[in-house]
Formats: structure tokens, sequence, C-alpha cells
């Protein structure tokens, strides 16, 4: 794995609903400024906030030239939340299971 990434960054640009969409477009391929401007209705200033917390927070990339800016999805820091996500849904499977097994042998102990 590469450089680490900073996941209270990445969660924190994904709680937004309108850097959400971003990331879900951008999934379809990389987009212009106002390509992704487009579909949202906000001031150019206020959505270009928005692009600014995704590329920082390493979400998105993004390339000049020009006058024109085109932003790409940038998978690591999504996959690096992936693995996180997982590790905790394993570790709250198994304390579940140890639950579910501890309750279980106490109801057969009645």
């Amino acid at each position: 794995m590469g450089e680490a990434v900073d996941l209270g960054g990445v969660f924190h640009a994904l709680s937004d609903p309108t850097r959400r969409r971003v990331v879900e477009r951008l999934g379809q391929g990389p987009a212009t400024t106002s390509d992704l401007a487009r579909s949202f209705d906000m001031a150019l200033p206020s959505f270009t906030q928005h692009l600014g917390v995704l590329e920082r927070s390493g979400l998105v990339t993004s390339e000049k030239k020009g006058r024109v800016r085109t932003y790409r999805l940038a998978p690591q820091p999504l996959e690096d939340m992936a693995s996180w996500l997982a590790a905790q849904r394993a570790l709250w499977t198994r304390r579940l299971d140890q639950l579910d097994a501890f309750l279980y042998d106490l109801k057969e102990q009645q």
C-alpha cells in the first residue's frame, strides 16, 4: 500500500451529500468543473469549495489545461476506507457471534 490515507478526512469529505454525488459521478469517468457543477443548484464558488474538500481528502485529483480543470476519482482512499470498514464488520460479527453463543449457553443452563 502506498501513502497513508487520512480516513478522518475521507469520512469528512463523504459526510456531505453534494460531495458524495460528485464521487458517484466521477465513478463514471473524469469530468470538468463545469460539467460537474451543472448538476447542482449552487453558485460555482460554493461548488468549487466542495471540490477542494474532495481533493484535499485525496478522493479526487485534478489537472488544469488552459482554463479547464478536469477531476478524476482517486480509488486508493475508497479502497482504504473499504478495508477499514471490512475489518470493523469482522470485529463486530465476531463479537456478536460470541454474545449469541454466550446467551445460548446461558439459556441452556436454565
